[in-house]
């Protein structure tokens, strides 16, 4: 009996102590949300000035580009003007030249400081959630404690499904970044390549035969732009930098602009409401979806037009996106498991992740609508 006491004793003693640390985990928890909530207000007062300081840079860059065209002009009609217009016409394009410049610098500055609070925006986003997990798993050590077993298996299984997200989650980003790599070393990889064997043939060439270099030069120059293009397009696909400034529309705008230029297929890109800023989470997801859908009609529907409507509603937002191309039977599609049909149940996962709505619909011959809503209250 004594041997019971003593086991109750120490039960209660563990308990207790249990209890304590979770308070302090809460309240370590509590100061980290705190912090979390005031850095990502001054992130988002941040990234107004950047939209800010975008349209300002826009604004000059048209400026100096007048100035550069009135230069031009002068110095091609030079007997026409006095010499003080010639002095002020340059002068003009001077200053505006250097108020570009430092409103670069000023904009590349904010962007700094943009990715500085982001990154500690996303160690204390860590912290809250590691603060929140160990508080969950204490709360765990509580109840078993408690003998409350029933709860505890709850517990587990809503555990173990969370195991199974985290693992699909990482093959997923796995996925990804075998695609990146796959990208960059038929892409960039190769290119630089080429420019080391080009500017070692340009050593030679120096030595032997000075006069061919020039045309050597010309054709590096040629692949070292070539493969600068395929690495913005690599970082673009990866996380345009448009989408975290200035939103989903304009993100898509300029998306949808290198789409047609690179596959030559027009996109009639309408907005319906009022246009808005979203959760970061939702036009990332909707960007995404798009991304994915013109992917498809670039790959298979064999068109030269697409229609795509974004509308923005009080409490969601629809977007609908319809080809006339070859058309598919969908629920063959989304029965095969080939990878070809991955692209369809992706858009769909990642919408139903979001509390969203899809609908497709397809006819063999008769083209392809679908059709997307998700809740976004303002």
């Amino acid at each position: 009996m004594a041997d019971i006491n003593i086991l109750d004793k120490l039960l209660r003693k563990i308990i207790q102590a249990v209890e304590n640390s979770k308070e302090e985990v809460y309240q370590i928890g509590e100061s980290a949300r705190h912090e979390y909530e005031r850095v990502k207000k001054e992130l988002l007062d941040l990234k107004h000035e950047i939209t800010k300081a975008i349209q300002q840079t826009d604004s000059l860059e048209k400026q100096a580009e007048q100035s550069r065209m009135q230069l031009m002009q002068v110095n091609r009609d030079f007997n026409k003007y006095t010499e003080k217009q010639i002095k002020a016409t340059y002068e003009t394009a001077h200053q505006q030249q250097l108020k570009l410049l430092s409103q670069r610098e000023k904009e590349k500055s904010l962007r700094l400081q943009r990715d500085n609070l982001e990154r500690t925006l996303q160690v204390l986003e860590d912290t809250v959630q590691r603060s929140e997990a160990l508080i969950a798993n204490v709360g765990l050590a509580l109840k078993f404690l408690s003998n409350d077993l029933t709860l505890i298996t709850g517990q587990i299984d809503e555990i173990q499904q969370m195991q199974g997200f985290d693992t699909s989650i990482i093959r997923a980003q796995e996925e990804e970044r075998q695609r990146v790599a796959r990208e960059i070393h038929d892409g960039p990889a190769q290119s630089m390549a080429n420019i080391v064997m080009r500017a070692e043939f340009c050593l030679k060439l120096l030595e032997k035969d000075p006069q061919k270099i020039h045309a050597e030069l010309l054709g590096l120059i040629n692949v070292v732009r070539h493969a600068l293009k395929d690495v913005r397009k690599i970082i673009f696909d990866l996380r345009p930098m448009v989408l975290d400034d200035l939103g989903l529309v304009p993100a898509l705008k300029r998306y949808i602009e290198q789409y047609q230029q690179e596959f030559a297929i027009y996109v009639q890109f309408a907005i319906l409401g009022r246009e808005r800023r979203l959760d970061t989470v939702l036009e990332v997801a909707l960007f995404r979806v798009v991304q994915e859908a013109l992917t498809n009609i670039r790959k298979h529907a064999q068109v030269k037009q697409v229609v795509i409507k974004t509308e923005f509603l009080a409490n969601k937002v629809n977007v609908v996106i319809r080809d006339n191309g070859r058309g598919f039977n969908v629920e063959q599609a989304l029965a095969e498991k080939n990878q070809q049909k991955f692209g369809i149940i992706g858009m769909r996962e990642r919408l139903q992740l979001l509390k969203g709505t899809w609908q497709i619909n397809s006819t063999p011959g008769q083209g392809t609508e679908i059709n997307l809503s998700l809740p976004a209250p303002e």
